[in-house]
């Protein structure tokens, strides 16, 4: 461990921060912090750091969604999710959004260290309450698909991600720059594929289908 390494931690929780940084503190540089993941992707550009610890579970753009558009901009950064969500559909997802680690939050103080000392030296990391031949096979199927008869659109699923998070129309398009009709656009695109009439049935199929982290 050298204090050389830099990371950039993505938490909404104030405590949680405050636990990593007293437990990374020592051994690490901590370059930021944000709170939701549209600051993180910002921030990942801006700093380029070595490490990004990040929660799927954030305002504006979750932590899946950010590692998506993280990785088109850096390929070699390592992610490592840091979650209260221990099954394994969401760790197929972050695994295959681009994260090098999956770690719990009830177990953060005893593997958070694991999970840096293995993905600095280029391997994965897998919390070891997650079935690991669960996870392969989770892995596998949503390489072919994830669950719907097209593929989302970056722009589809953040708006997506918006609407999960009740956000209204106006609301979007401001956090999206764009203009309320480009969001109609996107969310009519999106029910009218999936054959849904509401914008409760467009968030009840999205979520329990987990195709849309919460």
């Amino acid at each position: 461990m050298i204090k050389a390494t830099r990371i950039l931690l993505a938490e909404d929780h104030a405590i949680v921060i405050e636990g990593l940084r007293r437990v990374l503190e020592p051994l690490f540089e901590i370059v930021g912090e944000v709170e939701d993941g549209r600051a993180l992707v910002a921030a990942a550009g801006a700093l380029h750091p070595d490490i990004i610890i990040a929660d799927i579970s954030m305002p504006l753009l979750n932590g899946i969604e950010a590692a998506r558009q993280i990785r088109k901009i850096d390929r070699k950064v390592k992610i490592i999710f840091l979650t209260m969500h221990p099954e394994v559909n969401y760790a197929a997802e972050a695994l295959g959004a681009g994260g090098s680690a999956y770690v719990l939050k009830s177990s953060a103080g005893v593997r958070i260290l694991d999970a840096i000392r293995e993905v600095l030296a280029g391997r994965l990391y897998v919390t070891p309450s997650i079935d690991r031949e669960m996870l392969d096979a989770k892995m596998k199927q949503a390489n072919q698909g994830d669950g719907l008869p097209f593929k989302l659109t970056a722009r589809q699923r953040e708006v997506l991600h918006l609407i999960v998070e009740g956000r209204a129309t106006k609301d979007i398009a401001a956090i999206l720059h764009v203009s309320p009709r480009t969001v109609e656009f996107h969310k009519y695109c999106v029910m009218e594929a999936l054959g849904v009439r509401t914008t409760t049935e467009l968030i009840n199929y999205v979520v329990r289908r987990g195709i849309i982290a919460t």
